[in-house]
């Protein structure tokens, strides 16, 4: 009887994934450890790992179908001694995958279908399927292109990331005619396919703005001893780390939560959870979507340390390699968009957490001391709160213990 491979869970809240890439085929040899396929969560792309050892006899669904339950039958692996015969009675449990669907891997995957290779680069289709890297789709998909068009010059003529970024479409009749047709009705457009991750990010923050009652709170805090003792840091690390400020809020983020433990808090319903440990969520943005690796125990860990760890996890973001245990838990999230040069927003909660800090670009501006009028570098932020955990002076007292550790780097050390 041939060993059924089903449709992992590879997270506790997993329900159902994208088959991005199969990286066997029928008729290869599997032994414990082989990766058999990519699976794109709402997170990140990741490998399901034979623990068996046999034959690919059968793949019952095909690479780029999406919404596949956990459970669900995806393959059959033939035992020593088994032959097709075994395959009798198995039948294809999922729909065939869309041309174009789009998948969250950062990497280029080698060609899951055996097909004849071509003496030179050809286009990447076979009947109605085009065989194309998720990446090279995901791309192609952004910009709008037909990916049926672009020539592949990957393995058997598969479709790569460089092909997609080389292909220069066809000028379109009517932005070549522009100002000699008469312009009327609805706008021309093209519709690009939702990720696993903007569908969950759509779902998530919907609830959100429905079901937790936001409210905001806003302080300016002046930066200049902090990037005086940033300057200070780096200028003795021997190229060895390079601190930004975003490390110095996320550390003050961990200290101001100890300090003011009433605001990290979740709301559960009947009781609230408090929790004993600052585990920052950092929004790192990437394409197609958002997700937020968790810095934990920030509280206890140095300048340097956080930052070493931020621009790791910032890293597997970006390539699709964050595991569950990168982003699963976090106590409080951080949002910064000061690098675009955004003066200041509002953030949506990510729940179950009950607070967000959104921050903005620190800026020169005039402010009063003493009763002189002086330049100074400020950074306005606003904390979003959940109204049923946190209250207006639990969010003030929060902000005030944030203003107070940035203004005054050095009682980080205390």
């Amino acid at each position: 009887m041939p060993i059924e491979l089903r449709m992992p869970a590879l997270s506790p809240t997993m329900e159902s994934g994208t088959l991005a890439t199969w990286s066997v085929k029928e008729g290869d040899t599997v032994e414990s450890g082989t990766i058999l396929a990519e699976i794109e969560t709402d997170k990140a792309t990741m490998e399901f790992e034979s623990i068996d050892e046999g034959v690919m006899g059968k793949i019952l669904v095909p690479e780029g179908t999406e919404e596949v339950k956990v459970g669900e039958l995806i393959g059959l692996l033939l035992e020593e001694g088994e032959d097709a015969s075994a395959l009798e009675g198995y039948e294809a449990s999922a729909p065939a995958p869309a041309a174009a669907a789009p998948a969250e891997k950062a990497e280029e995957a080698p060609a899951p279908v055996a097909t004849p290779a071509p003496a030179a680069a050809t286009p990447a289709a076979s009947g109605n399927r085009v065989f194309a890297s998720p990446l090279a789709r995901r791309i192609a998909a952004q910009q709008g292109y037909d990916i049926s068009a672009i020539t592949g010059s990957g393995p058997r003529g598969r479709i790569i990331k460089r092909d997609v970024e080389a292909f220069v479409p066809s000028a379109k009749p009517a932005a070549a005619a522009f100002g000699a047709v008469e312009m009327g009705g609805e706008a021309p457009y093209h519709e690009i396919k939702l990720s696993s991750m903007r569908k969950t990010i759509a779902k998530r923050l919907t609830e959100s703005k429905q079901n937790v009652p936001h409210f905001y709170l806003g302080v300016d805090i002046e930066l200049d001893n902090l990037l005086e003792a940033r300057k200070q840091l780096n200028a003795i690390s021997n190229d060895e780390y390079k601190l930004s400020v975003n490390d110095f809020i996320i550390r003050a983020c961990a200290l101001a939560l100890k300090k003011v433990p009433e605001a990290n808090v979740q709301f559960m319903g009947d009781v609230m959870r408090q929790f004993e440990r600052a585990d920052v969520s950092v929004a790192v943005a990437i394409d197609g979507g958002l997700v937020t690796p968790v810095i934990r125990g920030a509280e206890h860990k140095g300048l340097r340390q956080i930052s070493d760890e931020t621009k790791e996890l910032a890293k597997k973001a970006r390539d699709g390699k964050l595991m569950p245990e990168d982003y699963q838990g976090g106590t409080f999230s951080i949002s910064n968009l000061g690098m675009f040069g955004i003066k200041t927003f509002q953030a949506v909660i990510n729940p179950p957490q009950a607070a967000i800090l959104a921050v903005g670009s620190g800026e020169q501006r005039v402010v009063v001391k003493n009763g002189q009028m002086v330049p100074a570098t400020v950074m306005s932020v606003n904390l979003a709160c959940d109204h049923r955990a946190i209250d207006g002076a639990v969010g003030a007292k929060f902000l005030e213990a944030l203003k107070m550790f940035l203004e005054t780097p050095s009682t980080m050390l205390l």
